[in-house]
């Protein structure tokens, strides 16, 4: 009775953390329904948002990849890396010619968010840009 309770208790924690997406349109294991991402958005040009995106990722952790997804008139540029043993991913992409987006999102290795890691790499990028 003890197994049979175990096992189906084991079975809904394996259905229960599923497939995450991640914010450079790929998936990743993780907790799903957790908050794990930021949104800001700069006065600033992409290129310049970008550049502070990249250096902030260089000075916390390690890049592993810089992707541009829909090269063209409304290119997506992100990075995904590692800071503090964490996978972070980071989106910046043009609302329109003055406005730009940059979304920040943070998993453990586990699969939880880490929103204070998340909040944190945000703030830094909004520092780096007031510079």
């Amino acid at each position: 009775m003890k197994y049979r309770f175990f096992a189906i208790a084991l079975g809904t924690l394996i259905v229960a953390a599923g497939c995450v997406s991640t914010v450079n349109d790929g998936k990743t294991a993780g907790v799903p329904f957790v908050k794990d991402k930021l949104e800001n958005r700069y006065e600033r040009p992409v290129e310049q948002t970008y550049k502070a995106s990249v250096d902030v990722m260089h000075r916390l952790g390690t890049i592993a990849r810089e992707s541009v997804i829909n090269p063209g008139t409304n290119e997506v540029k992100t990075i995904e890396g590692k800071v503090n043993e964490r996978k972070v991913w980071v989106r910046v992409q043009a609302v329109d010619p003055t406005i730009t987006s940059v979304t920040v999102q943070a998993r453990t290795s586990a699969g939880g968010a880490d929103i204070l890691l998340t909040h944190d790499i945000a703030t830094q990028i909004a520092l780096k840009l007031s510079q």
